[in-house]
């Protein structure tokens, strides 16, 4: 099984594969009990809800090709940077696909911490170390007082299921994959694999060019109403 990290945004409309695979993740997942001391007790500890997982690993952002790089769309060290600093700014979570020999990892994750260094006589590599925080997508519950139909006057509350919030935005563009055709983003964006015509049109695509469309190119889609 091949051993790689990709990062992603905004469902996979933006993304790429770390480059050169680090060589550990450390991962952190613990509860957060806390312990107490009671007169006549003695210590008694109170366990509270498992801490979100962390999940933290450094490698370098390439400048140059090197025999072990995993990807096979190498961009230059400041594309990763842009990248990861302009996610960190929509204060939005981002994807984090982890495949491994032992376990595989896809979540949604926070971007805690980024630090990069470029060092001297390295030829333009950059050093980096990231850490993330696994999210939980959450909204506010919606609260409904019913009021009785009895003498007492008592009310009734009623507690509607949350509405599960889209951190998502309507992508304006897709760039596209190893393995994409015209139908298969019509039918992985816009819901419906008969659209891709409607892409065609709208990037100016010729009946010859369909079949072999390279990957990162970019396509343009349609408003979303």
């Amino acid at each position: 099984m091949s051993y790689g990290i990709w990062l992603s945004y905004n469902n996979q409309q933006e993304g790429f594969q770390i480059p050169i695979n680090p060589s550990s993740i450390e991962i952190s997942d613990g509860g957060k009990g806390t312990t107490y001391d009671v007169a006549g007790l003695g210590e008694i500890n109170v366990i509270k809800d498992i801490k979100l997982t962390e999940y933290s690993f450094k490698s370098i952002f390439p400048a140059q090709e090197y025999p072990f790089i995993a990807t096979n769309l190498l961009l230059k060290p400041e594309g990763y940077i842009d990248y990861i600093t302009k996610w960190m700014k929509t204060k939005k979570p981002i994807r984090f696909i982890f495949t491994g020999d032992s376990f595989d990892i896809n979540e949604a994750v926070s971007i805690e911490d980024f630090n990069w260094k470029e060092e001297a006589g390295g030829g333009g590599d950059i050093e980096y170390s990231i850490k993330l925080k696994k999210y939980i997508f959450h909204s506010p519950k919606k609260v409904v007082v019913v009021p009785s139909t009895s003498d007492n006057n008592d009310v009734t509350v009623k507690k509607e299921p949350p509405v599960r919030k889209d951190d998502r935005e309507a992508p304006k563009t897709y760039t596209m994959i190893a393995g994409d055709t015209l139908w298969s983003v019509a039918k992985k964006i816009l819901g419906d694999g008969g659209r891709w015509k409607e892409l065609q049109r709208l990037n100016n695509i010729t009946d010859s060019e369909v079949k072999r469309l390279s990957i990162g190119k970019v396509l343009k889609l349609p408003e979303v109403n």
